[in-house]
């Protein structure tokens, strides 16, 4: 199935893990845990934990009681936090073809642009608190 909005495995796993673990604050949770819920590559999610913890989103403790939590509290991450902590830096490219051929004209108008700056808004103004509610806490 085709969609347009695309965004890269790791970022939605990012994503996805930094609310779960903004749902459970107090608590370790394994990277084994987190794929389970996810449905997810425990070595693929291992290497989106190690670049946020990289990038200081989340904290771990080693160990066989060990986990990951967030760095701080989640409602002091944004969803552009956790995004750009994988992807980089999210630009408002207004064009779909690698090298902008339009000169400003476009055909597909402003859509792109608008899609992209609310698409950005979203996720700027978004904290992980306000969504942790998708995920229960873990007992």
């Amino acid at each position: 199935m085709s969609s347009i909005l695309k965004m890269s495995g790791a970022a939605s796993l990012a994503l996805h893990t930094a609310v779960i673990l903004a749902a459970n604050p107090n608590k370790l949770i394994s990277t084994k845990d987190i794929a389970s819920l996810l449905r997810a590559s425990e070595a693929h999610l291992s290497k989106v934990l190690q670049q946020l913890e990289k990038t200081n989103i989340v904290t771990s403790i080693r160990g066989p009681k060990g986990g990951f939590r967030l760095a701080k509290p989640g409602d002091e991450i944004t969803l552009l936090d956790v995004y750009e902590s994988i992807e980089g830096r999210l630009s408002l490219n207004s064009c779909l073809l690698t090298e902008n051929i339009c000169d400003g004209r476009c055909i597909m108008g402003k859509m792109i642009n608008d899609l992209n700056t609310r698409f950005k808004d979203y996720l700027s103004k978004t904290k992980l608190d306000d969504v942790s509610g998708f995920y229960k806490q873990l007992s």
